[in-house]
């Protein structure tokens, strides 16, 4: 059985979940008594994933494909239709179009800070979600030794991370859950639930969502018996050495949230999240951009994608996801406003759906979906990538759309174009990936 000690490093801290009482190091007392120095503003990059593997074929609708309306009668996306924005696909370029539970993005592709990558995904050839999240994540597709995850390194590499790392313990943070396969590894990211209640809990306040962390937060923030010896006692009733490295950055996050007041918050712009955990998790990474903390790598997912039967078409059950999902995004690029400069936003799903609707009324597991990339950085207003075709002798196993673009070259040109990583460090973003420069699509300007 691994460590504690390496657990934690590995997989970051999630104080609210695991429900450790904080012990307050001298090295950590000595940065919030002194107060830490504020990160300077950087580029950031905001990753979604979509578990289950969603529905390219319906997010961003082919219809310029006449196979499409052939292989699902039911299920299809109507082709547009003037200004129906309700039930008929919202045309972009004449050949696709995006589904119309997605209008809240409309504007951001018309305006050129949003971009589609279509037929994109892994070359492996899994149906499993498991592991095609588990190649996706770590960036190594049919590769189940690689013990880290392709942001822990993106983050290790960036070079803000050099001028940053020493400031701040939020360069790298998953919002809304547990850590991320994505952000296993040697950047101590974090992985926070929810920043209202982080390092709040314990096992005694389990149920009630408050415990005798309270306790230790008010001697933590000077607002109780700041005595030595308080300090000692809590202490001396740590676990020793799990209460070091990644734990000492997740105590000093805690005393830096305090002074961010989060009650207060009001998103900007007229930006309204959807409610549920998704639009909650993307309004707090919000927060933590525009606070200056040194994000570098934010992480959220959501899940319900899995759409074997009754999926619906222009509506029903994915574009009741599609329409949380795409709002809660859309409310992301209103609160941040002029931050979308130094922001990119890319979305991710494991594979998407089978081109061919089952018997009932939905889709199967398939093989290449769209990813969406948002910001100020992203080319936009254009559907990019090679169109494969859903003619029988183009369909990848005779039932899926085919994969054209490898998702490690998406997520190695933002890496490399968005956060400046070089291109020599290509290979070790994504060990055994031969591809380079020349395989980007022209998601990033420049």
């Amino acid at each position: 059985m691994q460590s504690r000690r390496l657990f934690l490093r590995n997989g970051g801290i999630a104080l609210a979940s695991v429900g450790l009482v904080p012990a307050l190091g001298p090295a950590f007392l000595r940065r919030a008594a002194l107060g830490a120095e504020t990160p300077k503003r950087g580029k950031v990059l905001i990753c979604l994933f979509q578990r289950g593997a969603c529905d390219g074929l319906s997010m961003v609708t082919p219809h310029g494909d006449p196979d499409l309306y052939k292989l699902r009668s039911q299920i299809a996306v109507a082709r547009p239709k003037g200004g129906d924005r309700e039930s008929a696909t919202l045309d972009l370029d004449g050949f696709f179009g995006l589904h119309p539970a997605m209008a809240a993005l409309m504007p951001m592709y018309k305006s050129g800070q949003m971009a589609i990558v279509h037929a994109a995904g892994s070359p492996s050839g899994t149906r499993s979600h498991f592991d095609a999240q588990d190649f996706m994540e770590s960036g190594t597709p049919d590769a189940k030794s690689v013990p880290d995850g392709w942001l822990s390194r993106t983050a290790a590499l960036c070079p803000e991370d050099r001028a940053n790392a020493k400031n701040t313990p939020f360069k790298a943070v998953a919002l809304g859950g547990a850590m991320p396969r994505s952000l296993q590894g040697d950047a101590n990211a974090l992985a926070i639930p929810d920043l209202r209640s982080f390092g709040i809990r314990d096992n005694a306040g389990a149920k009630s969502g408050r415990g005798n962390n309270d306790a230790a937060m008010a001697m933590m923030m000077g607002g109780g018996n700041t005595a030595q010896g308080g300090f000692e006692t809590l202490y001396d009733k740590a676990v020793g050495d799990v209460l070091h490295g990644t734990a000492e950055e997740s105590f000093e996050a805690i005393a830096m949230l305090k002074r961010l007041n989060l009650g207060a918050y009001r998103p900007a712009n007229g930006a309204k999240y959807p409610g549920g955990k998704f639009g909650t998790s993307l309004q707090q990474i919000a927060q933590l951009v525009k606070a200056d903390v040194g994000l570098q790598v934010a992480f959220a997912d959501m899940g319900g994608w899995d759409t074997h039967v009754n999926q619906g078409g222009a509506t029903g059950q994915l574009a009741t996801r599609l329409r949380e999902f795409s709002g809660a995004i859309a409310a992301l690029y209103t609160d941040l406003g002029d931050r979308m400069t130094d922001v990119t936003i890319l979305t991710m799903s494991e594979f998407g759906r089978s081109a061919r609707q089952n018997g009932g009324g939905g889709t199967d597991h398939g093989h290449g979906t769209a990813f969406l990339a948002l910001g100020g950085d992203v080319n936009g207003g254009k559907v990019l990538g090679k169109w494969p075709g859903l003619s029988p002798d183009k369909l990848y196993e005779n039932r899926d759309l085919a994969v054209t673009t490898d998702f490690r070259s998406v997520f190695a040109e933002v890496a490399t174009k968005h956060l400046r990583i070089p291109a020599t460090g290509i290979p070790k973003l994504f060990p055994g990936y031969t591809g380079t420069a020349a395989d980007f699509r022209g998601v990033i300007r420049g």
